[in-house]
C-alpha cells in the first residue's frame, strides 16, 4: 500500500460555518448557486514584521476536497436541526466538486496579494469549501513560515519537530508535516510517519531516567536496548557526570547527548570540550528547551549539532494563522460571460477578476518582483517564473501534489524559492516584505 493511500481519509464536509450552507440554500432559491465562479484565497498582509511566507497545507487540502461528501449521518444532523430546507439537503447529498483548482506550489514562498489558491466551479461548489479551506492553509502555511525562519536561522544544522505535547492532535500531525515542508529534516509525530512517510526520531525523556535507581542503570538499559548510537538525555541531574558516564558505557560509538535545560550556550561548550577530552569527536550535541527562531539564531556560535523545537513551531511563533481569506473575484452573468466582482473596501485593496502571477527575476535569477496580474498572462519575457500551477481538473486529482510524493516535491519547491530570495530573508529583524507585491491589468 502506499503512502498516500495509508491513511483513510475522514469526511471533511461539516467542517464548515453554518452560513456557508444557509448561503448555498439562498443561491439555490435565487437561481445563481450554478453560475460558475472564481473564488481566490490570499493574504493582504504578512504577519506583523514577516518579509515573506511559506504555502503549505495544499496536499492535505486537495485529499480532503475529493472526500467532501455529506453523509446520511451528516444529512441527518443538519435536517435535525433545521440548518438547511429540503431542496438543499437533496443538493449536498448529491454533492461532488467538479471544478478547477489551481495555486501556488505547496512550499512556494509567498507575499500580501499573492494568489495562493484559485477555485473554478460553480458558486455552489465553491462556495460550501471556504472555511475548511481555510482552516488548512492558514494553519499549515503558518506553521511552515515558522519552520522556514527556524531552518534559515539553524544554517544547515538540523532541526527535529517535536511539538505534538503542545497542540491538538489532529493539529500536531499536521504541524510536523508543515515543518518538513519548511525544512525540518524529522519529526516526532509518528501518525505523522505514517500519513505522509516522514523520518521519526526519539529516544528518552527524563522520565526514564527517574523511573531507574540511578542514571548509570537508565543508561546501561537504553544502551542495551538501542545501540550505543543512541542519543542519552545528559541534564537530568548533572551534565557533567552524566556524560562522563554516557562516555564510559557507550564508548566513541555515543551518537548524541540532549541538553534540555539551563544556559545552552555555556553549556554545549562545555560538553564539546568534555567530550573531546574524553575522545568522543564525533558525538553529536542536540538542544532542546522552548527554542525559536531567535534561540536558534543565538545558539549559532555555540558547538550544537541539531536543534529541537516544540511549542513555538506548532504555534507559529507568534503569527499562529496566515490571515488568509477567500473571495469571490469573477462569477459569469446571466448570459454566460465573466464579469469581475470585489467588494468595495475603503480601507482594504480589493481585485476582482481572475488573476495569474509571476516571480520577476533580475539577470543572476534573484527575485525582483511579486507580480499579480488580472487578465491574461502576458508573453514571458524570459526573466518571469510562472506560479500558478493546476492541482484539479473537473474534480480530479492531478498527480503528484498529494501523499509523501506531494511532502517530498514542496520540500524541494521551499529550498528553491528560498534560494531565489534576496539575502534580506535571512534577517530576523522586524522588515518590509523581501520583494514588492505589483499589480498588472491588461
Amino acid at each position: 500500500m502506499s503512502r498516500s493511500a495509508a491513511w483513510d481519509h475522514p469526511r471533511t464536509s461539516l467542517y464548515t460555518d453554518h452560513y456557508e450552507l444557509t448561503m448555498l440554500q439562498a443561491a439555490l432559491h435565487s437561481g445563481a448557486a450554478h453560475r460558475r465562479s472564481v473564488f481566490e484565497a490570499f493574504a493582504r498582509r504578512l504577519p506583523d514584521g514577516r518579509r515573506y511566507g511559506v504555502v503549505a497545507g495544499t496536499g492535505r487540502l486537495l485529499e480532503g476536497i475529493v472526500n467532501f461528501r455529506f453523509s446520511d449521518e451528516e444529512l441527518a444532523f443538519l435536517k435535525d436541526n433545521a440548518v438547511v430546507n429540503a431542496e438543499t439537503l437533496d443538493y449536498l447529498a448529491d454533492y461532488r466538486f467538479s471544478g478547477d483548482v489551481w495555486g501556488y506550489a505547496e512550499g512556494e514562498v509567498y507575499f500580501p496579494y499573492s494568489p495562493i489558491l484559485i477555485v473554478e466551479s460553480t458558486f455552489a461548489e465553491a462556495c460550501i469549501l471556504e472555511t475548511y479551506l481555510l482552516s488548512v492553509l492558514n494553519h499549515d502555511s503558518a506553521i511552515a513560515s515558522a519552520a522556514s525562519r527556524m531552518t534559515s536561522a539553524a544554517h544547515g544544522r538540523p532541526c527535529i519537530e517535536m511539538g505534538s505535547r503542545r497542540t491538538q492532535e489532529e493539529s500536531a500531525t499536521s504541524a510536523a508535516r508543515a515543518a518538513v515542508i519548511g525544512g525540518f529534516a524529522s519529526t516526532s509525530n509518528l501518525e505523522a510517519g505514517r500519513r505522509y512517510g516522514l523520518k521519526t526520531v526519539g529516544t528518552a525523556a527524563h522520565s526514564f531516567t527517574l523511573l531507574h535507581d540511578s542514571e548509570r542503570d537508565a543508561f546501561e538499559a537504553q544502551i542495551a536496548s538501542m545501540g550505543p548510537g543512541t542519543t542519552l538525555l545528559v541534564d537530568t541531574y548533572d551534565v557533567e557526570n552524566a556524560v562522563r558516564t554516557a562516555v564510559e558505557l557507550a564508548g566513541d560509538k555515543l551518537g548524541a547527548v540532549r541538553l534540555d535545560s539551563g544556559d545552552l550556550v555555556a553549556q554545549a561548550q562545555s560538553v564539546r570540550e568534555l567530550l573531546d577530552d574524553l575522545g568522543n569527536i564525533n558525538t553529536r550535541i542536540v538542544v532542546t528547551s522552548d527554542l525559536d527562531e531567535y534561540a536558534i539564531a543565538a545558539l549559532q556560535s555555540a558547538p550544537v549539532d541539531a536543534y529541537g523545537v516544540g511549542t513555538s513551531l506548532v504555534t507559529g511563533s507568534g503569527a499562529p494563522t496566515a490571515s488568509m481569506v477567500y473571495k469571490l473575484v469573477s462569477r459569469t452573468n446571466d448570459d454566460g460571460e465573466y464579469v469581475s466582482v470585489a467588494k468595495a473596501a475603503k480601507n482594504k485593496i480589493s481585485k476582482g477578476g481572475r488573476k495569474y502571477a509571476l516571480r520577476r527575476l533580475d539577470d543572476h535569477g534573484k527575485a525582483m518582483q511579486e507580480i499579480v496580474g488580472i487578465g491574461h498572462r502576458p508573453q514571458d519575457d524570459g526573466n518571469d517564473r510562472a506560479l500558478l500551477q493546476q492541482f484539479m481538473k473537473n474534480g480530479e486529482l492531478i498527480p503528484g501534489w498529494t501523499g509523501h510524493e506531494g511532502v517530498v516535491r514542496a520540500g524541494k519547491r521551499h529550498d528553491d524559492s528560498m534560494a531565489e530570495l534576496p539575502s534580506v530573508i535571512n534577517r530576523l529583524q522586524r522588515g518590509e516584505p523581501a520583494i514588492p507585491t505589483v499589480f498588472e491589468e491588461d
